[in-house]
């Protein structure tokens, strides 16, 4: 063993990707659905090969540059991720659960640092306290940042591995009852409240028009259909496109085929008897007429129709703030289906009263035309793309780090944002320029979140590599106690706060504030067994705004944490 602590003290990035990869595989146990998780296991992992590693006398250090780095990249993945539905959150109804993602993170900073204080806590507790009673892991990187950049004064005696050690430390104390916490409050508080969350789900479905959706899985179902009927009735026949779609608005003909040739949709066509119709709609409006064209026949030729795909970003004035009822009327109704919504790269359930916010994505399948001319009326089309900018990736990150160079006079000193707090602003503003212009800075989602997690993961395992050698002189039982009561109190009573706003001052509907709770909490967990404890989708609709804003608040605060708590 000591020739094997010895040879990866010697290749350091060995030892790294080693405890990544290990991390990576016991992220993914769980019981009963739930886990450590990757980021939690790999400051477990870490931990765990430093101090048996000290034990044959072996102190693993990996620089701090690859530390920095990888954090660094995570951040501006943040930023990119975060950037459309933070600059919603300031407009509408995103301003109530924008405050209510604001209280929930102040007050969890208020209480952290407030039982800090009253129990001395030693520094880099309230850091790692925050990060593991919020299951808000990047907050253990600003909290890093604020020792590293000298904003934390250490005491007498105090190296910068011991503080370390302790934010690691009580980040581990306190991130399983974070977890389990945050579940617990978001699937239960409405029954613990005496409230009636599934009917108050019924009655948002019923209001707006959505949908139950209990199961995303694959099935046969599907809303619309497309079916070939050869044209026989007396009544139908003569008829325009055009006359046709004014005496029967649900229907929408995609195309005729008449003899050997396809001859289209256009609206001005007129229906002669013979003619095979390929005909668009509801199943239930294909079977609500039978007759009103003839017998449905199997024609290949008639079903034929190209179909396309594309993402739509919602921009044009016109349309937002309309409800999606409102656009029945219009002659692209038939002709194409929405198929997902999503606002903030968060899908939202969807129906009849669902209200359309700039920056919105349609996903739409329908004919080309169709496809095109929605594109159009609604704002950008874009087809999905693999391909990463990468000239605006490198930019952004330049932008960002120039931004975290500004430093403004406050409390005595110079503040700023430093390299993590302005890559993050660099990354809303470029994916705000993105989501506008469509055609600039494409970073796919998939693209996004490997900054995201591998940004993360390796930066926390760095952290655990490099504290676990001094994790064990620090540990007392009387410490752990008072670690863990303060992360308890963290966990329980911000959310309990945003549950008494939002329920009883802002009168949100109860389903929708289950969701608004975990979106306080930047975590799509709970909202997830949420939905699936009351049967319906309505919590997505409170998650995605205060999902953002919290993501960045929290990371932030580990920086203030630290800070406020010295």
């Amino acid at each position: 063993m000591q020739a094997l602590f010895t040879f990866l003290d010697t290749n350091p990035y060995m030892l790294l990707f080693g405890v990544v990869s290990l991390a990576v595989l016991i992220g993914r146990i769980t019981l009963k659905g739930y886990g450590l998780g990757m980021v939690a296991a790999a400051i477990l992992v870490g931990c765990t090969v430093a101090i048996t590693g000290s034990l044959y006398g072996v102190t693993f250090k990996v620089d701090t540059f690859t530390m920095n780095l990888f954090y660094y990249l995570f951040m501006y993945g943040v930023g990119l991720r975060v950037g459309p539905s933070f600059l919603n959150s300031l407009r509408g109804d995103g301003l109530k659960f924008t405050l209510l993602a604001v209280i929930c993170s102040v007050l969890s900073l208020v209480v952290v640092v407030a039982g800090t204080r009253l129990f001395q806590l030693p520094t880099g507790a309230a850091g790692g306290i925050l990060a593991g009673a919020t299951t808000m892991s990047s907050a253990i990187g600003s909290a890093e940042q604020a020792v590293a950049s000298g904003a934390v004064k250490l005491p007498p005696g105090t190296t910068a591995a011991d503080v370390s050690a302790m934010i690691t430390l009580s980040y581990g104390i306190t991130y399983l009852w974070g977890t389990i916490g945050i579940v617990l409050m978001c699937k239960y508080m409405p029954r613990w409240w005496g409230v009636d969350a599934k009917a108050a789900a019924r009655s948002y479905e019923a209001e707006h028009g959505i949908h139950e959706v209990e199961d995303m899985g694959l099935n046969g179902y599907t809303a619309f259909g497309l079916r070939a009927y050869r044209l026989d009735n007396p009544g139908t026949a003569g008829l325009t496109i055009q006359e046709f779609r004014g005496r029967f608005p649900e229907y929408r003909i995609v195309n005729v085929r008449r003899g050997d040739d396809s001859i289209g949709a256009d609206s001005l066509i007129q229906l002669q008897p013979g003619d095979v119709i390929a005909l668009g709609g509801t199943h239930k409006d294909l079977t609500a007429n039978i007759g009103v064209i003839g017998p449905e026949v199997d024609d290949p030729k008639a079903l034929g129709v190209v179909l396309d795909q594309a993402e739509i970003l919602v921009t044009e004035k016109a349309v937002i703030g309309r409800k999606l009822k409102e656009f029945r009327g219009e002659s692209l109704a038939g002709q194409l289906q929405l198929t997902r919504l999503e606002r903030g790269g968060v899908p939202l359930p969807v129906g009849p009263e669902t209200q359309l916010q700039r920056r919105d994505v349609l996903f739409v399948t329908g004919l080309t035309s169709a496809v095109q001319q929605a594109g159009e009326r609604f704002g950008l089309i874009a087809r999905p793309s693999t391909v990463t900018d990468l000239l605006t990736l490198f930019i952004g990150m330049t932008l960002g780090l120039l931004i975290g160079l500004i430093q403004f006079p406050a409390f005595g000193a110079a503040v700023g944002l430093g390299n993590a707090g302005g890559l993050m602003v660099s990354g809303i503003i470029i994916s705000s320029l993105s989501s506008r212009l469509r055609f600039f800075g494409n970073t796919p989602n998939a693209a996004r979140n490997i900054l995201e997690d591998i940004g993360l993961l390796v930066f926390v395992a760095i952290v655990g590599i490099n504290a676990g050698a001094t994790l064990l002189n620090q540990l007392t039982g009387t410490l752990a106690v008072q670690i863990f009561t303060v992360g308890f109190f963290g966990c329980l009573l911000p959310p309990i706060a945003v549950w008494v706003i939002g329920y009883h001052l802002m009168k949100i509907n109860p389903a929708v504030l289950m969701g608004g709770m975990a979106g306080a909490r930047s975590h799509s967990g709970p909202c997830r067994e949420a939905a699936a404890e009351i049967g319906s989708s309505a919590p997505w609709v409170g998650f995605p705004v205060a999902f953002a804003v919290s993501g960045i608040l929290l990371t932030v605060f580990g920086y203030f944490a630290m800070v406020f708590a010295a």
